[in-house]
């Protein structure tokens, strides 16, 4: 089942929002760009849209434990695009739009999923945005004092996706033995087996660093292929709404 999610620009400002890639700076280091291998990271790393900085500024947290204080540094002064608003070290990014999604659906707030930043930590949320007349802000936690931190221009410091809050209070959580499920405890130990005999035919081969298995990448398992199953996201970039007549 499709939905929408509704962006309304407030007067006089801009917003920036795209989906979300896969890549990150760090997987990109990482030996023969190891990281992308894993197929979860993958996907949590696409699963969802980001709203770009507009200008860039470095912040830094100064004063004692009692009353730290945020010092900006910011490339255009005329229109910061965060400040100090809760105290605390924390850093408040206000966002120049209201957020409307359908019935039923909030909108889940976190920095870029998997893209750490030094020094500095997103504090998620979740907003009822599917009656909120208002709009919201993206806030990050400074973790020390002194440290200057820089966001660019265009980078990203918000990451947003919808979930619907009705359906994790309806989800129930069982705890039990495997023993107890033989079906899946025989594909378990198929799989595991499947996985150890891979490991060691590995230890033989010359090129083994180049290799993985990919059972979960291909969406196999022992006793066939996943009837769902995703290697990637294609989520829609916004589009600019007509005016009503």
């Amino acid at each position: 089942m499709s939905s929408t999610i509704r962006i309304h620009r407030l007067p006089g400002h801009t917003i920036r929002v795209e989906p979300a890639p896969v890549a990150r700076r760090w997987m990109d280091k990482t030996a023969n760009r190891f990281a992308y291998r894993c197929l979860p990271l993958n996907i949590a790393n696409s699963h969802g849209w980001q709203v770009l900085c507009p200008s860039g500024f470095r912040v830094r947290m100064i004063g004692d434990d009692d009353r730290p204080k945020l010092e900006f540094e910011y490339d255009e002064p005329d229109t910061p695009p965060a400040v100090s608003h809760f105290g605390h070290g924390i850093l408040t990014f206000h966002i120049g739009a209201v957020f409307e999604t359908d019935p039923g659906h909030a909108l889940y707030l976190t920095g870029p999923v998997n893209c750490p930043k030094q020094g500095i930590m997103p504090l998620s949320g979740i907003v009822e945005t599917d009656w909120l007349p208002f709009t919201f802000t993206m806030n990050w936690r400074l973790m020390f004092r002194q440290a200057w931190i820089r966001f660019e221009k265009d980078e990203p410091f918000c990451m947003f996706f919808p979930v619907r809050l009705a359906e994790i209070e309806e989800t129930r959580i069982e705890i039990g033995e495997l023993a107890d499920t033989p079906d899946l405890a025989s594909r378990v130990s198929s799989f595991a087996e499947s996985r150890k005999t891979f490991i060691e035919e590995q230890k033989t081969r010359l090129d083994a660093g180049s290799n993985w298995q990919k059972h979960y990448f291909r969406g196999r398992a022992p006793q066939g292929a996943a009837q769902t199953h995703y290697t990637s996201l294609k989520l829609a970039s916004p589009v600019e709404r007509k005016k009503a007549d």
